[in-house]
């Protein structure tokens, strides 16, 4: 799968979004479904092993549907587990030290919310992708930054940078289709699935 089919529907989820005992059929549901990728990001456990045990129970699922498993933030866990990515933003490890420790062995996302911070993330060649946003106002994160719009991921295509783009923030069905036409080739979703009554329709409107 190249790395703009993977950013098509690009689901984002841990225990603060999803109660603990039902995560692993959420994620099921919607691998089963047709998200094109899984970001596990956990914030609301706090214990080490407590955490890997339920990342690598997530990651042996998005195996069984091969699609691919990244982890938000934590280098560590990543390699330990061998994940085959890491997302990080710009406020968690230098996106350098995150280079020189997971080039090669895993794909590399970036969080950016200026144009700026794109212009850095296109010298870095070991990048796969940028996550752009949030593009709307979003709940899922207490410590969001200032919303985009769709103008970011207009601007950073119009400044020539060619990184893949997944949208992410406060993202819609109703809105894949503006996001896409601004530049973008996929949107990462959180609590539109989590939250979703019915996730096969839900990922089939996204799709």
């Amino acid at each position: 799968m190249s790395v703009r089919d993977m950013l098509e529907i690009y689901f984002v989820a841990g225990t603060q979004d999803v109660p603990r005992g039902q995560l692993l059929s959420v994620l099921e549901d919607a691998l089963q479904s047709g998200v094109t990728c899984y970001q596990f990001r956990e914030k609301a456990l706090t214990e080490a092993a407590e955490i890997e045990v339920l990342a690598k129970l997530c990651q042996e699922i998005c195996q069984k549907y091969g699609v691919p498993f990244f982890v938000n933030d934590d280098v560590e866990l990543a390699l330990k587990i061998g994940a085959d990515g890491i997302h990080v933003g710009q406020d968690d490890m230098a996106i350098l030290d995150v280079i020189g420790k997971c080039a090669g062995k895993m794909k590399i996302g970036l969080s950016v919310n200026t144009l700026a911070q794109a212009e850095v993330a296109a010298t870095y060649a070991e990048l796969d992708y940028i996550g752009v946003g949030p593009i709307f106002a979003t709940t899922s994160k207490l410590d969001a930054k200032p919303t985009t719009g769709l103008r970011l991921i207009r601007d950073i295509r119009e400044a020539g940078i060619g990184l893949p783009i997944v949208a992410i923030g406060g993202i819609s069905q109703n809105d894949v289709e503006s996001i896409r036409d601004a530049g973008a080739e996929g949107v990462a979703v959180i609590s539109e699935i989590t939250k979703s009554g019915n996730i096969p329709q839900t990922i089939a409107s996204f799709r």
